[in-house]
């Protein structure tokens, strides 16, 4: 039997080095082994047809999520996103942890050695993020419902030092008022009664826009149904819905966080503030796209 390469396999066949690698980890290309790290192909290997797996949606990039999951990929647009989009949220909401140790943690599941002592609570919600990342992608095609949003806010609070404190309620809406930027918002008492009008007219839309989604996430925060962990949870959410709706996702950079707080500031009177900030950190994850090779709208 004689064997090629991975290049010489994409180049007789047309297709992507990165595609063929993908082929080959996920026992596609059959006779297909390792030396190494090097990919050796029987050279009568036939191109596996698209057609073979059933996809998880219609949307090419939540598929590649899904799959990349469940193969524990890493390198890929799931390791990335994990990594980033994790890292950017907690950072905006007062993390200490740098994107190196972010990644650490992902990779290896430890800390790694640091200088200077690292919150433990910086830790568990890291890890705990992860989880809803996955939550998000496993059930991005799923209606979004008050019993989800409570779930990612049970999984991102879980273990962590306000979970222990009995007027928390995690997983739960708030027992006590609290302020968002010195802003008032919705009273405890209110709260369940305005998060089922917000889902209630969000899901009269019939075909969601990128402004529904971020509408929906302006209302979603001035409500500030939970204790804490408002803006992480409303960010998920956010990127669920572009999955859920085929709209290219995006992860608010840290760097950008002062614009990203002036547009939900002022959304009721410019929406360009906050659209053109999130459509900003579309085109950036837009280019995240483009080097993994992965189509979309």
């Amino acid at each position: 039997m004689n064997y090629i390469s991975v290049s010489e396999f994409a180049k007789k066949w047309n297709v992507p080095e990165r595609t063929v690698r993908n082929y080959c980890a996920t026992g596609r290309i059959k006779g297909a082994f390792l030396t190494g790290k090097t990919w050796n192909i029987p050279d009568d290997a036939i191109l596996p047809e698209k057609g073979n797996k059933k996809k998880f949606s219609d949307n090419p990039l939540l598929n590649h999520l899904k799959e990349q999951k469940e193969m524990k990929l890493k390198g890929g647009i799931y390791h990335r996103t994990q990594i980033d989009l994790t890292y950017n949220s907690n950072r905006i909401e007062g993390s200490k942890l740098t994107h190196d140790q972010t990644r650490y943690i992902f990779e290896t599941n430890t800390i790694g050695a640091s200088k200077e002592s690292v919150n433990v609570d910086d830790i568990i919600e890291t890890t705990n993020h992860f989880r809803c990342i996955d939550l998000i992608i496993d059930k991005a095609k799923f209606k979004l419902s008050e019993s989800f949003i409570k779930e990612l806010h049970f999984l991102l609070k879980s273990g962590t030092s306000d979970s222990r404190k009995d007027w928390f309620n995690v997983g739960e809406y708030k027992k006590l008022p609290n302020e968002v930027g010195g802003n008032e918002t919705c009273p405890p008492k209110e709260v369940t009664a305005k998060m089922k009008d917000l889902l209630s007219g969000y899901h009269s839309i019939e075909k969601k826009t990128f402004e529904d989604i971020i509408n929906f996430h302006y209302q979603f925060e001035i409500i500030h149904p939970f204790q804490d962990g408002n803006g992480r949870v409303g960010r998920l959410i956010m990127f669920k819905e572009c999955l859920a709706n085929n709209i290219v996702p995006f992860i608010i950079d840290e760097d950008i966080k002062l614009f990203y707080y002036r547009g939900l500031q002022e959304w009721n009177h410019i929406r360009e503030y906050l659209l053109d900030t999130c459509l900003t950190a579309q085109d950036n994850y837009k280019a995240i796209l483009q080097y993994f090779e992965i189509a979309y709208d």
